[in-house]
């Protein structure tokens, strides 16, 4: 689940708010005034939701935005007269007053965008340094010349190999150069 941090103006909305999440089964990991405890907050985590009000001690919610990593969703509260013709990346307003029931929907869809981001950043192919890549050329290259493949028979024989013995493929491909 993403990391959530509330952060009001006054400090017994931010409870409230923290509350009714908690209530709701979520875990609360920091509750805050300004943006910049906000900011020092999120230094522990790598992700999750910011629950703010249109204006905290510091800075408007868009000055705390721009502040943010990407990788961080804000849910703004306030009345909607405060967003007309406003709108920014990363953020995504629920009108006051506050329905538990849109707040709790609003921040579950946040949370599920934030796991499918993390599973697809997971599923991508880790991208190898120069040296490793030329580890695995040359083992492929050895493979080649030696066995009669072509490069792609290489890349799947060092490919079998690795997820047989269980190491990285250029774990595998510096076998194969020890080997040869």
């Amino acid at each position: 689940m993403a990391s959530i941090i509330v952060a009001f103006h006054k400090q017994e909305d931010a409870i409230s708010i923290k509350n009714v999440l908690v209530r709701n089964g979520y875990e609360v990991s920091a509750v805050c005034t300004s943006g910049a405890h906000v900011l020092a907050a999120i230094d522990d985590y790598n992700d999750g939701i910011i629950v703010c009000g249109y204006r905290i001690t510091d800075m408007l919610y868009y000055q705390l935005r721009e502040n943010l990593p990407n990788e961080f969703e804000m849910l703004v509260l306030a009345s909607p007269a405060k967003f007309e013709g406003e709108q920014y990346d990363g953020v995504v307003n629920v009108a006051m007053p506050l329905k538990v029931y849109d707040l709790i929907n609003t921040v579950e869809m946040l949370n599920n965008a934030i796991m499918r981001r993390k599973k697809k950043r997971k599923n991508q192919p880790k991208t190898r340094s120069p040296e490793e890549q030329k580890k695995l050329d040359d083992a492929k290259e050895i493979l080649m010349n030696r066995n009669g493949m072509t490069e792609e028979e290489a890349h799947r024989y060092i490919q079998k190999i690795s997820m047989d013995s269980g190491t990285n493929m250029v774990e595998t491909a510096e076998m194969i150069l020890n080997l040869y």
